[in-house]
């Protein structure tokens, strides 16, 4: 079957009524119910179709003493009956699931028994305990099997020098900051779980991601940085080619800006790659195909709006690719023969978003990752033999029982005449000619987007606050993904100015639909989002009634000498640096708004944040509180980085940025409400009286 039939065929079963909300009996979802949803991370198809493997994320519960990271379960459901079977659950953490090349076992990596690296573990499909199949003396990060199934290659940094954990030990833990680095390294390792050979390292500069086997075992496409720093990692990672005999790099092949998925060809003869158009692509969105003899590559996505996400190799002239446009996903195939260079179909299922996909060796089954308004992540399939597909899993069936209040896309046009679009929640039970209260939620990145699938989680309350009766609003500003790298580029050198714009000029549409109360406007958003919110909060203060602020920027200047990703700011965002632009610099920083800022701001951090410093969100509470014109908290969640993990932390996150934007925009404002929070915690048994 072709793969345009193949694509439209889907499109045309995933845009059907099947996948619509279920029929709601109660109320709308509560920050209880977002705690507590499961959703699939990760896919992996057999190579015969039969069967799809997933990992499945299952929070802790927040109310049982049990905070801390979700737990990872492995799961297989079978694509003909949709009947799934659990494999590796409890308290675990499975990661990096793939099947062997025989098809008959699923590998992933985890910690099992008393492991104190994580390993690389095989479960037979037919049944059976998990093995141990290749252990090291690091923890695994990454691995790729060998098409023989008899090697296999993975990532991991050397270990520790005993010396140094000795000296520390004894109190002689000085740390030299951004030096003494571990680079993570390649290794070659037997698959075989009685062999005593150890694995064997390639000697190459750099900290190597992105692994790869050529298809005939010969060779490994490999992403290098120059440091294992993350800076590093998102600017200046290059592709190249090693000999597995020699370990030599044989090839170089140096994509011009971030990197993304790499795929060979079926001969071995071309790479596919995903990567920004230049070095300041804020996303790694565009198609580029590589001449592994010559390390020559050419874009074959130009012209092409939306971001590619993933990619897979039918032949070797053709390349099945997923999309990101605008607020929808989108299948297509990029032709290699010259004749049909790239093809998208306009059938597209208008109700799922995928997010990933994984094909069967013979091309005709595949396994999708996709979520909807009513349901986040699940596994979807599609058979081409049979000309149908389906949903396979539903992880949360009690969703059944909420109600969803309705969610479209909205497009408006911003001062500028450029349109922008976005996703709007409706408030649930949603009165005509009532106006209502908006949380304005703006994503971070900015080189991200929101797609109309499922818009709610701990951070971003959507059908939380639809039910409490806001409407909710998430615009893809300049700067977004998915509408190509002229949109993407459009915020840069411009801090604060037409990409914020947008959001005002989204807020304004939404008033003038008469949907909005124009005084009962709320912002908030985490990281560039969380930027955004406070300069919503001083800047533009007479705009907004409420602020909720998360991880987010308030100086330009100390960010710049705080953060993690120095150069990535410079390179796609700033486009300048401090000492070249001072002035730029303190003018599109919050903190030299303070004075004018009217509105209540509630900022959350977590305390070990290396991409935004806490420091960041300190500056902008001390100067607040000094002047006290406005409501001020500053909330500190010990442990948590740059978002957070925790399932109490997520669970009391949400609960304080919904009692916040209730308080100002919904209740009767004023002082701030208190900083104890009740979070339905059981109440301890009353002790029985000693007569």
């Amino acid at each position: 079957m072709k793969r345009a039939a193949w694509i439209l065929a889907v499109a045309v079963f995933f845009s059907s009524s099947n996948l619509q909300p279920a029929t709601a009996q109660d109320g709308g979802l509560t920050p209880l119910d977002v705690a507590r949803l499961k959703s699939v991370t990760a896919q992996a198809i057999s190579p015969d179709g039969n069967w799809i493997a997933y990992v499945v994320s299952v929070p802790r519960d927040p109310l049982k003493g049990d905070s801390g990271s979700a737990y990872s379960e492995l799961h297989v459901v079978e694509t003909a009956t949709g009947n799934s079977r659990p494999f590796v659950t409890g308290k675990v953490s499975v990661s990096s699931i793939d099947w062997t090349p025989d098809g008959r076992g699923i590998s992933f990596l985890t910690k099992r028994g008393d492991d104190k690296e994580t390993a690389i573990y095989v479960i037979p499909i037919d049944g059976g305990e998990a093995q141990k199949t290749v252990a090291h003396e690091a923890s695994i990060s990454s691995y790729d099997w060998c098409p023989d199934g008899q090697r296999v290659a993975f990532l991991a940094k050397e270990k520790d020098d005993p010396e140094k954990k000795k000296l520390s030990d004894k109190g002689f833990n000085a740390e030299a900051y951004e030096e003494d680095l571990h680079p993570v390294r390649v290794w070659i390792a037997s698959a075989e779980r009685e062999s005593e050979d150890k694995p064997r390292m390639l000697d190459v500069d750099g900290s190597a991601s992105e692994l790869h086997w050529s298809p005939d075992g010969s060779q490994l496409a490999a992403a290098f940085a120059p440091t294992p720093l993350i800076d590093d990692h998102y600017m200046y990672r290059r592709i190249r080619i090693l000999d597995v005999a020699s370990g030599e790099v044989v090839q170089k092949i140096d994509n011009p800006g971030k990197l993304g998925e790499i795929a060979w060809s079926p001969n071995g003869k071309q790479l596919a790659f995903l990567s920004g158009e230049d070095i300041h692509d804020p996303s790694e969105g565009r198609l580029m195909l590589a001449d592994v003899a010559t390390g020559e590559f050419r874009d074959l996505t130009e012209g092409y709006p939306p971001n590619v996400i993933d990619i897979h190799w039918t032949a070797d002239d053709r390349i099945w690719f997923l999309g990101h446009n605008s607020c929808l996903s989108e299948f297509g195939y990029v032709s290699l023969d010259g004749d049909t260079p790239m093809i998208t179909i306009p059938e597209q299922p208008k109700n799922v978003v995928f997010e990933a996909f994984t094909v069967s060796d013979d091309n005709q089954q595949s396994a999708m990752l996709g979520h909807a308004a009513s349901h986040p992540d699940e596994v979807f399939t599609y058979n081409v033999a049979e000309k149908s597909g389906k949903r396979l899993t539903n992880l949360n069936p009690w969703l059944a029982e909420r109600k969803f209040a309705k969610q479209e896309v909205v497009r408006y046009t911003a001062r500028d005449g450029q349109w922008v679009e976005g996703v709007l929640a409706r408030p649930l039970n949603e009165e005509p000619g009532k106006r209502y209260p908006l949380m304005l939620i703006v994503h971070g990145g900015p080189e991200s987007h929101v797609s109309n699938g499922w818009v709610t989680s701990y951070s971003r309350p959507a059908q939380i606050a639809a039910a409490a009766g806001y409407a909710v609003f998430f615009p893809n500003y300049r700067g977004s993904t998915g509408r190509g790298v002229a949109f993407a580029k459009d915020h840069q050198a411009d801090y604060g100015g037409k990409e914020f714009n947008d959001l005002l000029d989204g807020v304004d549409h939404l008033v003038e639909s008469g949907l909005v109360e124009r005084s009962k406007v709320g912002v908030t958003g985490g990281s560039y989002g969380g930027f955004a919110s406070a300069w919503c909060a001083t800047r533009h203060s007479e705009h907004f009634a409420a602020a909720v602020m998360f991880v987010g920027i308030s100086d330009q200047i100390s960010k710049s000498g705080t953060t993690d990703i120095a150069n990535e700011m410079f390179l796609v965002h700033a486009r300048k640096r401090i000492w070249d632009a001072w002035e730029f610099f303190l003018k599109r920083s919050p903190i030299y708004y303070v004075q004018q800022a009217k509105t209540p701001i509630l900022i959350l951090h977590g305390k070990e944040d290396t991409r935004v410093h806490p420091s960041q969100s300190m500056e902008l509470y001390r100067n607040l509180k000094i002047l006290n014109q406005t409501p001020v908290r500053l909330v500190f969640y010990p442990g948590e980085g740059h978002g957070n993990r925790a399932s109490a932390a997520r669970y009391d996150y949400c609960l304080r940025l919904m009692r916040w934007m209730n308080h100002y925009l919904q209740g009767e404002g004023g002082a701030a409400p208190p900083f104890t929070i009740d979070h339905g915690l059981p109440k301890p048994e009353a002790k029985e009286a000693v007569e």
